[in-house]
């Protein structure tokens, strides 16, 4: 794709194309767009690669996809030459191994580190997008790529007087560098999502005192992580591009054991040890047990009931037991957690748990959280309130077209996008793993390979036609939204208040947010819209290379 560089700052510089966000997906973009011979600049908030793993650095942060399978897969010299040592990889070895990935693809010079973008405006008289960082610096390309990250947007409670607290307060997702002690801390951790059942036997290791302030209890099976053997790793190492392609071809990309069998009509005692032979072997496989756990309620409580019949077996406190055991939404329609020794933690003597449906946080002074039975003095406060999923790091950014269509706008009543790739009214605009896809519901890097491919062949569709634009068709994407909603509404999925729906955050609309329809459906279908000449997108033809270069000057 040809460039209209014109002469003066680096600001005057047309680009092909800008990415937001150096992450999984970032840093695969810039590999891929390269190569493909488009001149592409990624810029990054952060100091280093990593995305996600890069900000969550909190005790305890793990995968909880098995570190064989959350990995790039289009480089087969990188999948060779890089081990795993634990079956669920830690923080510190994912961001250490994206850090690999940018020093062996040599992407660092083409990224931006420190620089937050503030704004993103696409001109429709040129066909060009300003992008504004927040040192207010201007870059100009013909297409933008949101690579911003899925649960990357924190959130912070809402509770009286937190700024008035004098001791240390960390949010699990904007955690130091140089770490976190906790010895002989007095320390409370408001939050028991993901982040929080991560990181509270860690701290409870150390803290003199943890008090744990619980919203709403999760499901969590256990890890059961271990290092890696040898010869498992060798064995994948040797089948990497077979167990690659099934993964694709499976709903979550992951190799999990899918049964065809329904819970229903199975025997109580067959159902109750294929529960336990999964309990024992870990991680997530668990939901996967029978076909029928996501849509039959009846299923669904067979499983429910095999899971708080755990926590009841390993909480010696009957009363603290009950508190940690979800009641009012069905296992799996939240993000199941994955842990190690979570529910086993609350044995411990410094260890108490508070339950804010029964006794809610009043307000937070200088020194002590208050709630309606007590007082409770601390040292330090670790918030573990999860983020605004899946819109929030879009919707941070002044997302606009030169005519005044937003993105806000558009995505007033939820998002609405086409395929979860682009969304109607805003030109050139690209997302990966946006709303509309399936993403949270998926092996990430799976579904991230597949869009940046997809992404990638895209613009190379379009510099092959000479074409300047690109956007959805609002008719398509109305149906895939109608689609979208249509596969969500029958499953239990919709009977949480969980961050898919975005209900954690206080008036975002309530709409099922990712693709539930599977990653082989998924994929198989932008297959489809690709060899029908990209049905359903809007493709306009170029404009004069003149034009261009005014744009810019």
């Amino acid at each position: 794709m040809a460039n209209a560089t014109a002469p003066g700052t680096d600001q005057n510089r047309l680009r092909d194309v800008i990415v937001v966000g150096a992450g999984f997906a970032g840093l695969y973009l810039l590999h891929r767009l390269r190569g493909a011979g488009f001149d592409t600049q990624v810029i990054e908030a952060g100091s280093d690669v990593g995305g996600t793993w890069y900000w969550n650095r909190y005790p305890g942060a793990r995968c909880d996809v098995e570190s064989l399978e959350y990995s790039y897969s289009f480089s087969e010299d990188l999948q060779q030459e890089w081990s795993w040592r634990e079956r669920f990889a830690t923080q510190p070895e994912i961001l250490a191994y994206l850090q690999h990935v940018a020093e062996r693809f040599d992407l660092r010079r083409g990224i931006r580190f420190n620089t937050r973008v503030t704004s993103a405006v696409f001109d429709e008289a040129s066909a060009i997008w300003t992008v504004t960082t927040e040192a207010g610096d201007s870059l100009k390309a013909r297409f933008c790529i949101m690579a911003t990250g899925s649960i990357s947007a924190p959130r912070l409670p809402d509770i009286p007087g937190i700024g008035d607290f004098r001791g240390e307060m960390h949010h699990t997702s904007r955690w130091p560098k140089e770490g976190v002690d906790f010895t002989g801390k007095r320390v409370a951790v408001i939050g028991t999502g993901s982040s929080g059942i991560q990181a509270i036997p860690c701290i409870a290791e150390a803290a003199s005192q943890l008090t744990v302030f619980q919203r709403t209890p999760a499901f969590s099976v256990p890890a059961r992580n271990a290092p890696l053997a040898a010869d498992l790793v060798a064995q994948w190492k040797a089948d990497y591009p077979a167990k690659r392609a099934a993964a694709r071809n499976t709903r979550s990309g992951v190799l999990h054991e899918y049964s065809s069998t329904p819970a229903i009509g199975t025997p109580a005692p067959v159902r109750t040890a294929e529960f336990e032979r999964r309990w024992v072997k870990g991680g997530t496989n668990f939901l996967y047990a029978y076909n029928d756990l996501g849509k039959n309620e009846e299923a669904n409580a067979v499983a429910a009931d095999f899971v708080r019949a755990k926590i009841a077996e390993t909480v010696t406190d009957p009363r603290t037991a009950r508190s940690l055991m979800p009641t009012d939404y069905p296992i799996g329609a939240k993000r199941i957690c994955v842990d190690s020794n979570y529910f086993a933690t609350y044995n411990r003597p410094n260890v108490s748990l508070v339950d804010l449906r029964e006794t809610p946080i009043t307000r937070i002074t200088g020194n002590a959280i208050e709630t309606a039975s007590g007082r409770h003095e601390i040292d330090m406060m670790v918030l573990a309130t999860g983020f605004d999923a899946m819109t929030g790091a879009l919707l941070a950014i002044d997302i606009r077209t030169s005519g005044g269509t937003t993105l806000k706008d558009l995505w007033q009543g939820g998002p609405r996008t086409y395929l979860g790739l682009m969304t109607a009214g805003i030109p050139n605009l690209f997302l990966v793993t946006g709303p509309g896809s399936p993403s949270v519901l998926s092996n990430m890097v799976v579904s991230i390979e597949h869009d940046v491919a997809w992404i990638t062949a895209c613009l190379t569709e379009l510099q092959a036609r000479g074409a300047q634009t690109m956007q959805a068709d609002p008719d398509a994407q109305d149906s895939w939204v109608a689609h979208v909603n249509e596969l969500a509404s029958g499953t239990l999925y919709p009977r949480a208040s969980s961050w898919y729906v975005g209900a954690n955050v206080p008036g975002k609309p309530r709409v099922f947010m990712p693709y539930i329809g599977g990653v082989d459906a998924y994929q198989r279908t932008c297959r489809e819209i690709v060899d029908a000449g990209y049905r359903g997108f809007l493709i306009d033809a170029a404009r004069s290379p003149a034009a261009n270069a005014r744009a810019v000057s």
